[in-house]
């Protein structure tokens, strides 16, 4: 009996489906630097509280949240607002990320609708089976002392529901330079929002000598928290090591460094005349810099096009879990390690930086749920005396919880007990 294989539809099936999501003004308009770049194989999403900006952004999938809430006014720079637009709004949300191999999620944090419901976006995207990349602006000093508040506390939620994050902090595009316009300078970060999505689908989607693929990618990204994200291109004497470094040395990353990197993806692209020795010595500039210990998964492919340049993408990840797997001495006390999953009630104060000070400032909205995928909503762990809610449930209609409690207490009075 004869049979048939149908190869077409098996080359179709088998590529990764990338869905890039704008949430919020910023997500939005960098999804529109984005399809303006001609960013190739990735479905473009816009997500906002805002009708009227949402009517003007490019992307072909828009998607209005929190109708009842904001009556498609915006969120007002209220990050519990746009939590509980995207709240509303659940099911719709998960239809637009059903299928997908790997979503980024953009949008800037701090203000409404990006800081509130791209923690809410990004879980249903995990719940979904995608792998989850976080790609996000933090705000200009200027902006305020409120606004950075609300940027770290989004960042704090965000960090909790994506597999990978990468934050540019605005306030680095001053090193670019003193002669940038304020257009000029928002359109500098929506640029490198787009280097950073293009740099990881770029790996994805194209086939180079040495390949790289999804599995590659999903290897060095799952479940890494912070991230680095970096391309560089030169050209002349030594210009694969250059290009190198310029990765690795971005003046707009978020004060971290390749330096003990445990997941490393490392691209390389050149002409037809790039030498195996180059491509050595970009590599052994990156490896030195790595953890011993790092997986380094290296991908290299011609194109033509860039003539005499050569172009190097670096994706650093696992910084988080050094700290997580080594002890943290200071000059005053010696730390224990964390564990690499914390109770949900121990998260927000262990993850703190300043417990006591944080204790003083009411939290924007109460965090989704712990660090490891989980459905929604979940049971409680068996072993903790008082349950806390673990659902998509938003601040506005408080609850009573041992967490609650706590952060109800003044520091003085706490510290006294």
């Amino acid at each position: 009996m004869a049979f048939q294989i149908e190869f077409a539809d098996e080359q179709q099936d088998s590529q990764a489906r990338i869905k890039v999501i704008g949430v919020g003004g910023s997500g939005n308009n960098a999804v529109n630097t984005m399809i303006e770049f001609g960013l190739d194989g990735v479905e473009f999403i816009a997500i906002n509280t805002d009708r009227q900006a949402l009517d003007a952004n490019a992307a072909p999938t828009k998607l209005q949240i929190g109708g009842a809430v904001t009556k498609g006014l915006g969120a007002g720079a209220n990050p519990d607002q746009g939590r509980k637009a995207a709240l509303e709004d659940v099911n719709r949300i998960k239809e637009l990320v059903s299928g997908a191999d790997m979503v980024f999620i953009t949008a800037g944090m701090g203000g409404g609708t990006g800081t509130g419901a791209a923690p809410i976006v990004a879980q249903i995207a995990r719940e979904e089976g995608a792998l989850t990349v976080g790609v996000v602006t933090k705000p200009f000093l200027f902006e305020g002392r409120q606004r950075s508040k609300r940027a770290e506390q989004g960042l704090h939620f965000l960090t909790e529901q994506v597999d990978t994050l990468i934050t540019i902090p605005n306030q680095k595009l001053f090193d670019l330079g003193d002669d940038l316009t304020f257009i000029e300078a928002f359109k500098r970060a929506d640029e490198v929002l787009y280097q950073a999505v293009r740099g990881i689908s770029d790996l994805i989607t194209q086939i180079g000598i040495v390949n790289v693929d999804f599995a590659d990618v999903k290897t060095v990204m799952s479940n890494m928290g912070r991230a680095l994200m970096g391309t560089g291109c030169a050209k002349g004497q030594g210009r694969a090591r250059s290009a190198a470094e310029m990765a690795i040395n971005s003046p707009l990353l978020d004060n971290i460094s390749v330096d003990g990197a445990t997941g490393i993806l490392l691209n390389i692209v050149g002409g037809p005349d790039m030498k195996m020795k180059e491509i050595e010595e970009a590599a052994a500039l990156i490896q030195e810099q790595a953890h011993e210990e790092a997986n380094i998964i290296f991908g290299a492919s011609i194109d033509p096009s860039l003539g005499e340049l050569v172009k190097v993408t670096v994706i650093a990840t696992g910084f988080d879990r050094i700290v997580a797997e080594e002890p943290v001495v200071s000059s005053q006390t010696t730390r224990a390690a964390l564990p690499a999953a914390l109770p949900a009630a121990a998260a927000p104060l262990a993850r703190s930086v300043a417990p006591q000070r944080a204790a003083r400032e009411e939290p924007l909205f109460v965090q989704p749920v712990s660090r490891r995928r989980e459905t929604i909503p979940t049971a409680a762990p068996a072993r903790e005396p008082a349950p806390v809610s673990r659902s998509y449930e938003a601040r506005g209609e408080r609850f009573a919880s041992p967490l609650d409690q706590d952060w109800d207490i003044p520091a003085y009075v706490r510290r006294n007990q």
